[in-house]
Formats: structure tokens, sequence, C-alpha cells
């Protein structure tokens, strides 16, 4: 049956079974001779209905009070107070049953939300127009290289095994030309905006300062005169390179909503049914789209980014040269456990044990992830890049002679072994000297 032919029209339900009966009986058809128990089986209707529609001419009339409504319901003598709640701008319809029900209301809640939606009328709009004030405001603006702005993003991946994790997106982008950068990374800890910021600069350059919100890897607080505490190993960052840092207002987009909109865009834009191996493979596709979009006109600031960042922006940053103290920040340090693994970005990867310090150094780029020791002056060991959780264990992470134990004092537990003796020989095979010949004769 098809869906045209389903329908829960009374009428036209009866419609259709008077129709089939008409059918069957032809000429002979008239509505007195009408089966009410075949009707009653087609239609599901009972019979004392069918019975007062047959006299109608199986028409379907109103009932005679379809239209009319009481003068008095129960609400009655409440709407004022519904009103005055509604003049006030409460539309909650639980707020206004419970006042009027400390009032004696008995009725149901449903009757209040049905008048509350009948008299929308009477609450005030969300918006009153005003006088003008003059300028509202102007949204921020910087010169060419002046000013960088950078966030973070948080976006959910799901693994072949079904497990669902989060990874953070740094980004970056010019606040004068808009070019930009992204990349992922499995947290957001300060050692790895540390890394973002550097590969950043490496890809933009070097700015005058950085537009951010209050990142706890950033601020700490604000002194008695409002002025910001910086976290001492950013403050320690900063001077390194040579940038400035200002802080943006809460929930003030006019100042940072660049790089709140290239977050939102990376997760339309980028982000969607992206597949990927590992993380170098990601932020292999990242740094591609990034170029991509570069060279890409957008409408938003006028121009081609990438042309424009060329043109302008390169004239006033500085390039960032790579120095043995930018080297530390790029290979954060870590803890080298009991049983010999030292832990980086949720994964644990083998050093060798004669390695005897208690930490290292670890760097990942490209494919490989490269353990230092803590000087930065020696490669100790290098693993594949993986998002796996199990353990990577390397060469010579124990050592094969493993030293052995004395006694400390006289051993006096004595045991007994049972001298074994071999089997004589079979006489039938005396014959046969293999270490001579086949057989002696």
């Amino acid at each position: 049956m098809y869906k045209k032919d389903i329908s829960n029209d009374l009428q036209e339900i009866l419609s259709q079974a008077v129709d089939k009966i008409k059918q069957e009986m032809g000429e002979s058809f008239s509505f007195d001779k009408v089966n009410l128990a075949e009707l009653e089986r087609i239609t599901g209707i009972s019979r004392s209905k069918l019975r007062r529609y047959k006299k109608e001419g199986f028409i379907i009339k109103p009932h005679g009070n379809t239209g009319r409504k009481s003068d008095s319901t129960v609400l009655s003598g409440y709407t004022g107070v519904l009103d005055d709640l509604l003049r006030n701008n409460v539309t909650n319809a639980v707020v206004c049953y419970d006042r009027i029900t400390a009032l004696g209301y008995q009725g149901g809640q449903t009757q209040v939300r049905v008048y509350i939606e009948n008299h929308n009328d009477l609450i005030p709009p969300k918006r009153k127009l005003v006088s003008s004030q003059g300028n509202r405001g102007r949204r921020y603006e910087t010169g060419p290289g002046e000013a960088y702005q950078m966030d973070w993003g948080f976006v959910n991946i799901e693994s072949n095994d079904g497990v669902t994790y989060k990874v953070a997106c740094f980004a970056m982008i010019c606040h004068h030309c808009g070019q930009r950068y992204i990349e992922f990374f499995p947290n957001a800890k300060q050692e790895n905006l540390f890394i973002g910021m550097i590969h950043a600069f490496y890809y933009m350059g070097v700015p005058d300062y950085v537009l951010t919100d209050n990142m706890k890897s950033v601020v700490i607080s604000r002194d008695p005169d409002g002025k910001p505490i910086w976290q001492h190993d950013y403050e320690a960052f900063m001077n390194l390179i040579g940038f400035k840092t200002k802080l943006c207002k809460p929930r003030h987009p006019f100042t940072k909503g660049k790089v709140e909109r290239l977050v939102r865009f990376v997760k339309e834009n980028f982000v969607v049914g992206r597949l990927f191996s590992n993380v170098t493979e990601l932020n292999i596709q990242a740094l591609r789209w990034c170029n991509d979009q570069n060279t890409k006109y957008h409408k938003a600031v006028d121009c081609v980014p990438d042309e424009k960042h060329q043109r302008s922006c390169w004239k006033v940053a500085r390039v960032l040269e790579t120095s043995h103290e930018l080297s530390f920040y790029l290979c954060p340090i870590r803890l080298i456990s009991f049983d010999g693994f030292v832990n980086y970005e949720g994964r644990r990867f083998g050093v060798p044990y004669w390695y005897h310090k208690k930490t290292c150094r670890i760097n990942r780029k490209d494919f490989e992830i490269t353990i230092y020791d803590d000087e930065l002056t020696k490669v100790l060991v290098k693993h594949d890049v993986t998002w796996s959780r199990k353990d990577r264990f390397c060469r010579d992470q124990y050592a094969i002679e493993q030293p052995e134990e004395y006694p400390s004092i006289p051993v006096k537990a004595k045991m007994f072994e049972l001298e074994t003796k071999e089997p004589e020989p079979d006489p039938r095979f005396s014959r046969f000297n293999f270490e001579e010949g086949l057989w002696d004769e």
C-alpha cells in the first residue's frame, strides 16, 4: 500500500469503505442494504456509530459544540497575574505556574504554556530602540608585521578501535594580511605552545607583539595596577626571541576575532573527512592546507595573504635565527622512569641503559622521535613517529650481562645427587663398530 492511500481522516476512511462495498454490490447497491457488520470489519468503527452515520448518508457532520469556547475556565481569574509576569519578561512557564499555584490555581501547567504562547505580544522586545550615541566602536587594526594572533582549538579523533580522544590545534594568523599557520599536538601544554610558536615564527617571521587571551601558560595573574604577571617560562621565552605579548579582553572578538574565526574555519574546512595515520602526516597535510589557503584570495582582507605578507609584512617582521638556546624549547626535558622509558605526548619510548642520567630531552621532527642527552650534545636513540599506546623499546635498553649474586655467609645446607648408570649395550649389536667401520668381521 502506498503512503498516499494511508489516511487518518475518518470521512475518507468511511468513504473508501463504502465505495468498496458499492463496487462489490454493483447496480443493486443502496445505502439501506449496506451490511454494517462488513463495514465494521473494514473500517474498525463501532456498529452504533455506523448506524448513526447511515442515517446521514455516511456523511460525518461536525459536532454541534465545535468551535465554541467556555466563557470561564480554570485559568480565569489568574490571567491578570500572568499578564503582569509576561510584561516583566518572565516567560518561564514553570515560574508562572508556581506563582499562580500559590494564589490558588488548581489547573495544569499545559494551560499556562498555551496562554504564554498566545500572548507573546505582552513580552517586551529583547532590544529597545535608543537614540544614536555616535561612534560605537572600531575594529582593531595593526600595521604590516606588527601583530599576530594565536589561540588553541580542540578536535576529536576517532581511532580504528572506536576510541575517541582529543587533540589540540595551535593556530596563529597575521593581523594585517591574514597569513595563517596551524599545527596539531596531542595536548595544549606550555611546551607545545612554545614549539608551535617557534614553527609559526619560522613560517611567518617574528612580529613586534602577539595577541592572545589569558592562558595559564602565558599569564599567572595581575598586579594591583592591572599589569599582567607573566609565567616565568613564557617571560624567558619572550625575552629570548624578542617579542611582546598583549592580552585581549575576555569575550571581545574585535581584538582576537581573526584567530577565533580561523579555528572555526579549520574545524569546518580542514578537519571534515580528514584521514591520517600519525601526527607527522597530519601536520604535513595541515602545512599543505595552509600553503593552499595563503595563496587564495580572501574577501575579508581583500588580498592574497601570501602575496601581501611577502610584499609588506616580511619587511617589518624579523627572521627567526636558530640558536642553541632555542633548541631547548624544541626539545623539552623528560624524566627517565625506573624501567628505562620517557613519556612524550602520552607515549613511552625506550632509552639505552648505558645513559646513566635521570633526565634527557626529546624532539619530534618529520617521521622520527629523537632522544638527546640533557645538554643536547649527543643523540641517544631514535624512534619512529607513532600514536600507538604501546611502549616502544630500543636497542640496549636493558643490559645483556646481568650481575651475579654470591653467598655472603658460609653455605651449610646440603643435598645429595644420585649416580646415573648408563645401560649396558645389547650383545647382538656388538659386531657393529661405527667408529672403525660398518661392522667387525
